[in-house]
């Protein structure tokens, strides 16, 4: 029986990117051994707690709250799509790319 692949967010992707072009050994030893899509879906989730987290207490930190959305929508999304440019740097450089 085939094992299906899991469905991974865009860190479990960019994960098995990695490794498929700069740690070749690695991915074909998790490949042959049967545990790629185990350690693919244990890198995704734990990229995707980080990102959760980092991005409620930088928003916590920032004071970007519903009331800023309701008066400035525009600041709003600005906060938020750098705050979310600043996690996805945090988690790519300490768990997707390590």
């Amino acid at each position: 029986m085939i094992e299906e692949p899991p469905t991974l967010s865009k860190y479990g992707r960019m994960r098995a990117k990695y490794l498929k072009e700069h740690k070749k050994v690695l991915y074909f030893n998790l490949l042959t051994s049967g545990k790629l899509n185990e350690h693919l879906v244990e890198i995704d989730t734990s990229a995707c707690n980080m990102a959760e987290y980092l991005i409620k207490e930088m928003v916590r930190k920032q004071g970007v709250t519903e009331q800023l959305k309701a008066e400035d929508m525009m600041k709003w999304v600005g906060m938020m799509n750098n705050i979310r440019a600043c996690v996805d740097e945090i988690v790519l450089n300490d768990i997707v790319y390590s």
